[in-house]
């Protein structure tokens, strides 16, 4: 069982993470994994305050189609190790990538990113830090709606002093994503936070995120010359719900890559893989089967 070493406790319940890796920096990335050891590696990069725990559905189905697929959180998320310096950026997730790919070894991997885990993914290609067998962005491209992004931030910044219940939790979750049933278990939300020594719940993720400064314009910029770049095969997936990116976003990160092709998940929003992990999941897989196929 890996050490767990970031403050507060786990819930009981919590899933354990399955493997560790060594990511950059001295920080430990942590995951789960399914799927033959042999198969085809597709690495799952969740968004900015999701966990691996977003790719479960996808893993299981694309493990299932003989690939070897691996989901991992990203620094300062779910189980793996917070900054050493507080610094969380797209640099230092590209640098974990890079060393995750080193660690599992093998031929070139297929990334799959949503939201921040597609920016990974752009940055890791498009700069020309790692040559992927394929590139699926999930709802993230260089262009996206600054209204979206916006709830987003308010999201993960609402309740720095922690929640008192978990039905707090529960609430703050279900307004931000009101297309979804809420749940009436609330077994599966242990996973999402972590009990402090003042009794309070708190996100798993390092609060300092909150804090961190950077270019937003400069990024999106970076973004942009990266979509240009890419020379995989390329899919994009949007969620038809989603406020984040629009459609006129996706169609100008197609124009960018015109090689790319395009899938719109109707009753999805941000959250695509969880909202529709049937529909995801099958439009991967059979863009997958053949851009990079399992051998037989």
């Amino acid at each position: 069982m890996a050490q767990d070493v970031r403050p507060g406790k786990r819930l009981p319940g919590t899933p354990e993470p399955s493997y560790e890796w060594p990511g950059a920096d001295g920080v430990t990335i942590r995951g789960d994994a399914w799927g033959p050891e042999d198969g085809p590696i597709v690495l799952l990069q969740h968004g900015g305050g999701q966990t691996r725990h977003a790719w479960k559905g996808a893993g299981e189905t694309l493990g299932a189609a003989g690939y070897r697929a691996i989901a991992f959180d990203a620094r300062g998320h779910g189980d793996s190790d917070w900054s050493p310096d507080g610094v969380y950026g797209n640099d230092e997730n590209v640098r974990d990538l890079l060393e995750v790919v080193k660690a599992l070894g093998g031929g070139p991997p297929i990334l799959v990113g949503a939201s921040m885990g597609g920016g990974t993914s752009l940055v890791a290609i498009g700069d020309g830090h790692l040559q992927a067998a394929a590139l699926v962005l999930v709802d993230m491209a260089p262009k996206i709606e600054p209204e979206g992004s916006r709830k987003i931030r308010e999201f993960m910044d609402q309740k720095p002093e922690g929640f008192e219940t978990l039905e707090e939790v529960a609430e703050a979750i279900a307004n931000y994503q009101p297309h979804r049933k809420r749940p009436r278990n609330l077994d599966g939300l242990v996973k999402n936070v972590r009990l402090g020594d003042d009794g309070k719940y708190h996100w798993h993720w390092d609060p300092r995120r909150r804090n961190r400064t950077w270019d937003m314009e400069e990024y999106r910029s970076r973004l942009s010359r990266c979509a240009e770049n890419i020379n995989a095969p390329t899919l994009l997936v949007r969620g038809g719900l989603s406020d984040v990116l629009s459609e006129e976003g996706a169609q100008s990160f197609l124009a960018q890559c015109p090689h790319a092709e395009y899938v719109k998940v109707s009753d999805a929003a941000h959250m695509v893989a969880g909202d529709r992990n049937d529909i995801f999941a099958g439009a991967v897989i059979e863009f997958l089967f053949r851009v990079a196929p399992v051998k037989a």
